[in-house]
């Protein structure tokens, strides 16, 4: 959240820029939840892939043998994406409703 929350602050130009050419909120909003979205999807990628990493390094170290369900893969993406936009929510929300004459000055 703080993150979004930061990029809606530096990104009020371009928000501005985007309103006063015909951008509707929604739009705006859409934008931001997007983003959040993709965010998470890629904290989910490296997330996966430290995880497969250190499931390797386990099983080589260990002789032991390791499996990772797919159940727990899709239980995470569901768990990452979920909160991804849920915290990009609301900065996504406090983006598409700036006023545009705040823009302006």
């Amino acid at each position: 959240m703080a993150l979004m929350l930061m990029s809606v602050k530096e990104r009020t130009g371009e928000i501005g820029l985007r309103m006063a050419v015909g951008a509707r909120s929604r739009d705006v909003l859409l934008q931001f939840l997007s983003e959040a979205a993709f965010l998470a999807f890629g904290g989910w990628l490296a997330g996966i892939a430290f995880s497969v990493l250190g499931a390797m390094a386990v099983a080589f170290g260990t002789s032991w043998k390791i499996t990772i369900p797919l159940e727990a893969v899709l239980a995470t993406f569901a768990v990452a994406l979920t909160t991804g936009v849920g915290f990009g929510a609301y900065p996504a929300r406090k983006a598409s409703l700036m006023p545009l004459f705040k823009h302006c000055w």
